[in-house]
């Protein structure tokens, strides 16, 4: 029984999971969606960040990466029961972590298409990193 239940929770999670690619937009910010910047430090400080993201590096500058720290960081930080964005430098990580969090966690994820050169590109309002 206890097996049963168990399957049950899993399918019930995996159906409500869901990933959606969605380009950065202004109409999106206003939303209130949180977003989760995944790159670098580094790249923080050069561009700055999205308006109310929240930076949370997932790859670091070599490609290596710790998922239960990440993981942690971001249940800390986003209410991962609701939909949230993902966001990288020209959206090649973010397609990786969204579609890892979707499908092997569950969540309902936006991948944001074309990352944050998409955004600079529609001007959408940046705030430096500090």
């Amino acid at each position: 029984m206890k097996k049963i239940l168990l399957v049950f929770v899993l399918l019930t999670t995996l159906l409500q999971a869901e990933l959606i690619k969605a380009y950065p937009t202004a109409e999106l910010l206003k939303k209130h969606i949180p977003i989760v910047d995944i790159r670098t430090p580094a790249e923080w400080r050069q561009t700055g960040i999205i308006q109310g993201a929240i930076p949370i590096m997932f790859f670091d500058e070599h490609g290596n990466y710790d998922v239960k720290k990440f993981l942690k960081e971001l249940n800390k930080r986003v209410d991962t029961s609701k939909p949230f964005a993902v966001i990288c430098h020209i959206g090649n990580r973010s397609a990786i972590v969204a579609e890892f969090l979707a499908k092997q966690l569950g969540y309902t994820v936006i991948d944001l298409v074309g990352g944050m050169d998409e955004a600079k590109r529609r001007a959408l309002p940046m705030t430096p990193y500090m």
